[in-house]
């Protein structure tokens, strides 16, 4: 159930989990050159300080089949998912591609080049194609691929652009947050916060639901945002920066909110887990778990990827675990997706693991390519899209 906080109406609702890949922003002293290096280092180098876990047999009571898959680009720097319209899926590269695919064949239907890197994921909604790119502009397309229009803005566009009700909403690499008319690009609000000396830049932007626009920020803040005029509704803090070194004291929410009915739920890196009312901003309950990817969540169950690779199930009500999977320590796991009755995540090498709901045991496995997995979503039942870094797509299906 969707609840409206502008209206303070249940209705139906759907979000999407984006995946990211993390950057360090960096102003002021020179001094944040070595943090920069050993940070990036430590969490994204080529050589990860801790190796990841090697992967033991399973007896698998689930078999994945690739339907199709299809080459859409590279994703260079950014961290993109396909985006899914019943039939058609539209996904983009960092060749500045955006494309219309059938959901059902792989086969590319349309293909329009906008010239530049794009670095959002395609957004969709009234009828229009969605794309943000690297040098800061906003493109709409329609649904047969031609341009209409196009925006600029302040920087790098962060995330997914989302629509509703006549605007644009879309998030900028440099804390800005923008509402654009969605029929000729104007804008029509603004909403920025200032941009720390020392922060995690992510590819995790921004969720619309009931009128109100969820985003997270660094220093562990989350806020509400009226979808009409930009207007703050609240903000929330659900990390507490701690620590003696400026790494250490990084809790920033690098990762997209999850919203179920009159609760918003937020993790953040180095950081705490928290579920935050929606109409007040209070939060309800936390604890601390660090992510960096993110959670999602389904049928009174939240599913959270830590920031060390174990794969956790709590209760949405109060935080508590009800499992915990700690065999893929390292592996860089995508945001875990429920398929049916089980959890499916991503990893660095390629593989797609099932772990059963209800205990998180390992139930079926498989690799997809030799590149990492940078995000899965929801298809048909029992099916998943899932696309990995060096641009290949693949329609899997859960048998």
């Amino acid at each position: 159930m969707r609840f409206d906080i502008l209206s303070n109406k249940p209705l139906m609702y759907w979000v999407r989990p984006v995946f990211f890949s993390l950057i360090i922003t960096l102003s002021g002293c020179t001094a944040f050159t070595d943090i920069k290096t050993n940070l990036s280092d430590s969490l994204f180098g080529a050589d990860p300080a801790n190796p990841p876990a090697e992967l033991e047999d399973i007896k698998a009571s689930y078999q994945l089949n690739v339907l199709w898959s299809a080459d859409i680009g590279e994703s260079g720097r950014f961290t993109y998912q396909p985006t899914v319209d019943e039939k058609l899926l539209y996904v983009t590269n960092a060749a500045g591609e955006v494309i219309q695919l059938s959901s059902e064949s792989g086969k590319a239907l349309w293909k329009t080049a906008l010239n530049e890197p794009v670095s959002s994921s395609i957004g969709l909604g009234g009828g229009l194609v969605l794309a943000g790119t690297s040098k800061g502009h906003l493109y709409a397309l329609n649904l047969n691929g031609k341009k209409l229009w196009s925006a600029i803005l302040s920087s790098e566009v962060q995330g997914q652009p989302r629509y509703f009700d006549g605007t644009v909403i879309i998030r900028t690499t440099d804390q800005h947050i923008y509402g654009i008319d969605a029929a000729d690009g104007r804008r029509k609000w603004a909403y920025e916060r200032a941009v720390p000396s020392l922060s995690l830049k992510t590819q995790a932007g921004i969720v619309v639901d009931g009128g109100a626009v969820y985003a997270g920020f660094p220093g562990g803040k989350l806020v509400a945002i009226r979808a009409d005029n930009g207007k703050l509704l609240w903000e929330a803090t659900v990390a507490q920066p701690k620590g003696v070194t400026e790494i250490e004291r990084i809790a920033d929410i690098t990762s997209l909110p999850y919203v179920d009915g009159p609760v918003v739920y937020v993790v953040a890196y180095q950081g705490k887990i928290a579920a935050v009312d929606r109409q007040r901003g209070q939060v309800l309950w936390s604890r601390d778990i660090s992510s960096y990817v993110g959670l999602t969540g389904e049928n009174d169950k939240i599913y959270l990827t830590h920031t060390l690779g174990s794969v956790y199930s709590l209760d949405n009500s109060n935080g508590k675990t009800h499992w915990r999977q700690g065999n893929l320590g390292y592996r860089n796991l995508t945001v875990p997706l429920p398929v049916g009755t089980v959890i499916a995540v991503g990893d660095l090498e390629g593989y797609i693991h099932l772990l059963s709901q209800d205990d998180g045991s390992f139930v079926g496995r498989t690799q997809l390519g030799s590149q990492a997995i940078m995000s899965i979503v929801s298809g048909q039942t029992n099916q998943f899209f899932a696309q990995s870094r060096d641009g290949n797509l693949y329609a899997v299906n859960i048998k």
